[in-house]
């Protein structure tokens, strides 16, 4: 297993996300935390360079797409292994669903019919995008199998992705609690 390269608190305490993409069914999104950064693999990687040049496109920090399913855009270098061993198809290349850069994606809504096995990306500018990070059923194959470390999987972050969401609610012990047992 590569080093991973998210911070373990990258989303804590005061973090608020610079944006996020929706689910077109109206309910679930991710978040894109952070301003990203040119040291991640993805700015060193040959074929990720010679595609963004073929393309005729800059090459920007992207951040991190995700909360508790999350994928380093400046790491992620299209190797498409996540895609290959999740189970339940958190990921999508989303190049294959809307064919824009991906500096473009912040505050895009995506139907999630991207496509999702591993070698399917239109080139290597495509990125991982975790568009059913809220199926996911935390069993680490992609964070694991990921050759750079750009994938952090947490359960435990589902609580920054509901306080960025403002729907966070601390749920007390006690006759507090309306579900507390006797």
């Amino acid at each position: 297993m590569a080093d991973l390269q998210i911070p373990e608190d990258f989303c804590h305490n005061d973090v608020k996300p610079k944006g996020k993409t929706s689910h077109a069914d109206g309910e679930n999104f991710h978040w894109i935390w952070g301003e990203g950064r040119t040291d991640g693999a993805a700015f060193s990687n040959e074929d990720v360079k010679a595609a963004y040049e073929a393309r005729g496109e800059k090459q920007v920090p992207l951040g991190i797409h995700g909360t508790t399913v999350a994928v380093d855009w400046d790491s992620c270098v299209a190797a498409g292994s996540c895609m290959s061993v999740c189970p339940v198809q958190t990921f999508q290349w989303y190049r294959t669903e809307k064919d824009i850069p991906a500096d473009k994606v912040m505050g895009e809504t995506f139907e999630g019919t991207g496509l999702t096995e591993q070698d399917e990306r239109l080139d290597y500018t495509d990125k991982s995008q975790p568009i059913r990070e809220h199926d996911c059923t935390v069993c680490m194959a992609c964070q694991e199998i990921c050759p750079e470390g750009a994938i952090r999987i947490e359960s435990a972050n589902q609580e920054w992705h509901e306080k960025a969401a403002g729907t966070y609610v601390i749920m007390k012990s006690g006759s507090e609690n309306p579900h507390a047992h006797d």
